[in-house]
């Protein structure tokens, strides 16, 4: 692990950050996937060295807090045996590499993009001169599965569609936005060495911003995508093709993954386990794993959700095994109020944050699962401060941290907002609303939904369309207005 003076902003797994709590250090898990012997081992490294808990980020790799010492040569060799640790070391930073949790299982797959995953990983591993690229650097590959990671910011995403002239799989390429590229799938590989590489040559002539290198989204703004394109046709032993036919639009569901689901393969089921703020004590990932093992195909994949599956799991033994992840004190339900709940550091573990999210989060939705119940998932976000780390889109709900000064005293409070529009947080429902507050507030909230909603809309969908002084004198019929 690096000295304390070294340690950088973008965390790896043995080049931590520091955080109000601690060390912070991130496991890249490409695509997810994680086996038995992978769960014991960070198992046991959480044990060791941190506080006995992991937690699963919304780029699906797993995230650990309160590192409390270096970590042995040792141990850093097994976890490198184990496919855990980058085998280059500078590699290590760069972001995980993302593709849907259901790829290979899902009923509506085009392709399986398991293979891509791993062979850009490979790529990674053995070329040292992309230790350069930002450690921001991202990439995903979209099956087109229903559990799609399009709506993911990446700033790379393959995505498979079904090409009309001849029913052929293509992918088309994503670069903040379509560019209308496609490509083979046996060509995805050598296009994205050469956009690393167009990268990284423009990176070496550009002044730092902040201090951190360049991103590709500073690249895009430069040039504009036909200039960079032009460039990454230089390096390639084939011509790019351009689609004339713009992809359709599909609708992009979050947490339809949780609970159980048929796989395209016949007779065996995945099931999709929520997990509160994506935490897992070390104890919970043994005994998942043992599920996996005992039940299914041995592994477990994380999503982009902060959750995670368990697949190939013969239909007969299904409610054995819903009864087993009970007993660890999990569930598989959608309609739990801490299924879809999202919650940044808080100020216990940053300095940007006015307020301590993630228990707030958690005491809110205890408090408000004893008020009401909800037969459709509810996305709820708490963001310690204005930068929205945690989820990177409005949805439904989302709490930002102010403090409220009051007489002689500042106090922790909240900002609440709703739907998709208006603001990066959607519209500005309740204005410095405290603590203790904050569980009523919501109620009423999801009371004026359930209450008025069209069959099927969301909360986010229902808030779009409603007038807001409507909504408003809904919510707070004492007052004509509430801003």
């Amino acid at each position: 692990m690096l000295s304390l003076s070294e340690l950088p902003t973008c965390p790896g797994l043995f080049s931590g950050s520091r955080a109000r709590d601690g060390i912070l250090s991130r496991m890249r898990i490409p695509g997810g996937i994680l086996n038995v012997a992978q769960c014991g081992a960070i198992a046991d490294l959480v044990d060791r060295y941190g506080t006995g808990y992991v937690q699963v980020t919304n780029r699906a790799n797993l995230q650990i807090r309160n590192l409390n010492s270096a970590i042995s040569a040792e141990v850093w060799q097994n976890l490198q045996a184990l496919g855990l640790a980058s085998r280059l070391v500078e590699i290590d930073p760069i972001r995980n590499i993302m593709a849907s949790p259901t790829a290979g299982i899902d009923r509506q797959s085009l392709l399986d993009t398991r293979p891509l995953v791993t062979d850009w990983d490979d790529y990674l591993q053995t070329h040292l001169e992309l230790a350069e690229l930002s450690p921001k650097f991202s990439v995903g590959f979209d099956g087109g599965e229903s559990v799609s990671i399009r709506a993911i910011r990446n700033d790379i995403l393959l995505a498979a569609e079904r090409r009309s002239a001849d029913s052929k799989i293509v992918l088309r390429l994503y670069l903040n936005g379509d560019t209308g590229i496609i490509i083979q799938e046996s060509q995805c590989i050598s296009l994205l060495a050469a956009i690393a590489s167009v990268y990284l040559q423009y990176t070496k002539n550009q002044p730092r911003i902040e201090g951190k290198k360049p991103r590709l989204r500073h690249l895009l703004a430069d040039w504009g995508v036909e200039k960079y394109l032009e460039q990454i046709q230089h390096n390639l032993p084939f011509v790019l093709q351009q689609s004339s036919i713009a992809p359709s639009e599909k609708s992009l569901a979050n947490y339809q993954h949780l609970g159980i689901h048929p796989q395209q393969q016949s007779g065996f089921s995945y099931i999709g386990i929520a997990l509160p703020l994506g935490r897992l004590k070390s104890q919970q990932l043994r005994d998942l794993a043992n599920l996996a093992q005992n039940f299914g195909g041995g592994t477990l994949r994380l999503t982009p959700w902060q959750n995670l599956l368990i697949y190939d799991i013969p239909n007969h033994r299904l409610s054995e095994l819903e009864k087993s992840i009970a007993r660890l004190g999990l569930h598989s339900s959608a309609t739990n109020l801490d299924s879809c709940l999202v919650a940044c550091a808080g100020n216990t573990g940053c300095a940007s944050a006015m307020t301590d999210t993630q228990s707030h989060a958690l005491a809110m939705v205890k408090d408000l699962a004893q008020k009401l119940q909800i037969d459709r998932p509810i996305n709820i976000h708490f963001s310690g401060c204005e930068k929205s780390c945690a989820q990177h889109s409005p949805i439904d709900i989302t709490l930002v941290g102010i403090q409220i000064k009051q007489q002689n005293e500042t106090i922790a409070g909240y900002d609440i907002y709703a739907g998709t529009t208006d603001s990066p947080f959607g519209r500005k429902i309740f204005q410095g609303v405290r603590v203790a507050e904050i569980a009523s507030f919501t109620n009423k909230l999801l009371q004026i939904y359930q209450q008025f909603r069209s069959p099927d809309e969301s909360l986010g969908e229902f808030v779009d369309r409603s007038a807001i002084d409507q909504l408003q004198q809904l919510l707070n019929p004492k007052k004509p207005n509430h801003k």
